[in-house]
């Protein structure tokens, strides 16, 4: 599996990896942007209606929020063409079986998932200043299927650009310590989502953190307040088996892109974890949040990138000796 795929290298076949980088990038900008509306309240900005905006396709004399909420319907559509164009190509200038053509399917089905999820919460209700529990169930789900798709993104890119496709069968302790470590990974996001909504609907107590915790639990607290402690503790039981995996796979698959990602991976955790604890003492600034989230994108991109590294690392036994040689 050390190998790599033939990509073809002229004319649109170049395209290809140019193109899958630049959807994995610009999908980022646009939950960035999806993030704005949650903290701007402006996800009501076209009412309950979905996919229309008020009830027509190109609303008239709109208000700030919506646009804002327009226009990530429209950034959101876009990285649906973008999907669209990136499966036309790899069908194009990629042999069948292709593992590109595979990642950009399955980057159109999730950017798909992720329009319906959307709709969903407007049609609702579930948007401004709705505090139903349903919204924080939406919410997480949403922030799981987004990094679900920046995943199959990165795959995608990564296939695209010649990389090999990956082998599940032979992995061992490796494929199951990873893939709990993307599971922590999704269930710290969804919880995050959860925190974030929480800090948009309740502001933080006055006062330290610990007078917020002891509202939060208090007999009005509703059942989003409630949930808001659990992200915290999920991000250090998470960056600390995140950490120890960072070891086990120096150990179980030595290469020099293991190390180089595995080392990105806990400078990330680092940077994370102090925003973490800034954001809290800030009280959830605006800012401080699109950087916890661009953040949050990036180590789960890294965290990925290291499974992925590690799972075509499989380490080549050399046959045994014969009698009287004597083994390299």
């Amino acid at each position: 599996m050390s190998g790599t795929l033939t990509v073809p290298r002229r004319g649109a076949g170049a395209w290809l990896p140019r193109l899958a980088w630049v959807a994995l990038v610009y999908n980022v900008l646009v939950i960035l942007w999806g993030a704005v509306v949650r903290i701007t309240g402006a996800g009501a900005g076209c009412g309950d209606h979905w996919p229309l905006c008020n009830g027509v396709v190109v609303p008239q004399s709109p208000t700030v929020h919506t646009l804002i909420e327009f226009s990530h319907r429209l950034t959101s559509a876009a990285s649906g063409l973008l999907a669209l164009a990136l499966i036309a190509l790899a069908v194009r200038t990629t042999p069948k079986g292709h593992p590109a053509r595979l990642g950009a399917a399955l980057s159109f089905g999730l950017i798909l998932l992720e329009g319906l999820v959307g709709g969903v919460q407007v049609r609702l209700g579930l948007t401004a200043d709705s505090t139903d529990p349903a919204r924080g169930l939406v919410q997480g789900i949403h922030l799981a299927n987004t990094f679900l798709l920046l995943g199959a993104l990165l795959l995608t890119a990564l296939w695209a650009s010649g990389r090999p496709a990956l082998r599940l069968r032979g992995q061992g302790r490796t494929l199951g310590a990873l893939a709990l470590a993307l599971g922590l990974s999704l269930v710290l996001g969804m919880a995050g989502a959860v925190t974030a909504l929480g800090d948009l609907l309740f502001a933080p107590a006055p006062g330290t953190p610990l007078d917020t915790v002891r509202r939060d639990f208090g007999a009005t607290a509703t059942l989003i307040e409630n949930l808001r402690v659990v992200h915290p503790l999920l991000a250090v039981l998470t960056s600390a088996y995140l950490v120890w995996l960072v070891g086990a796979l120096r150990r179980w698959r030595p290469s020099p892109a293991v190390t180089r990602w595995g080392a990105a991976l806990v400078g990330v955790i680092a940077a994370q974890m102090a925003v973490g604890f800034l954001n809290v003492a800030l009280k959830a600034p605006n800012w401080m949040q699109l950087t916890h989230l661009a953040l949050a994108c990036i180590m789960w991109l890294v965290t990925v990138l290291l499974g992925y590294e590690a799972l075509i690392a499989l380490r080549r036994v050399p046959p045994p000796a014969r009698t009287g040689e004597v083994a390299a």
